[in-house]
C-alpha cells in the first residue's frame, strides 16, 4: 500500500499543511475478484452458522487496496503528486464476484508556509 508520505491522498477535498497548484483531473483504479470454489463452500457454511466471513473481508480489503494502488498509478500517469476527493463504491458482479472501484482527483500540491 501507498504511503501518505510517498503519495498523499485524502477524501476531503484538500490536505492540511498543502496547497493545491494544478488540477489534473479525474483518476480511477478499478479491481474485480472473485472466491475460488473453496472458499464459496467455507463461505457458504460460515453464512448458514452466522458471524463474520473471513474469507470475503480478505477479498474485499485485497480488492480495495488494488484498486486504490491502480488509482495511484493512473494519476502518476497524469504527471500528480496526490489525489484528493478520494471515494471507494463497490458492487456485485455475480453471485462470487465483486468490483472495486476507487476515484477521485489528481493534483499537484506543494508544502504551505
Amino acid at each position: 500500500m501507498v504511503s501518505f508520505e510517498e503519495f498523499p491522498i485524502s477524501s476531503s477535498n484538500y490536505i492540511a499543511g498543502y496547497r493545491i497548484v494544478e488540477n489534473k483531473g479525474f483518476v480511477y483504479g478499478l479491481s474485480v475478484r472473485a472466491r475460488g470454489l473453496g472458499g464459496d463452500i467455507g463461505a457458504g457454511l460460515k453464512g448458514l452458522l452466522g458471524g463474520e466471513i473471513k474469507q470475503y473481508v480478505q477479498m474485499m480489503e485485497d480488492s480495495r487496496d488494488e484498486s486504490i494502488e491502480r488509482c495511484v498509478v493512473h494519476a502518476k500517469e497524469l504527471g500528480a503528486n496526490a489525489i484528493i476527493s478520494m471515494r471507494l463504491d463497490s458492487d456485485s458482479i455475480f453471485q462470487n464476484m465483486q468490483e472495486v472501484l476507487a476515484y477521485g482527483t489528481a493534483v499537484i500540491i506543494e508544502k504551505e508556509g
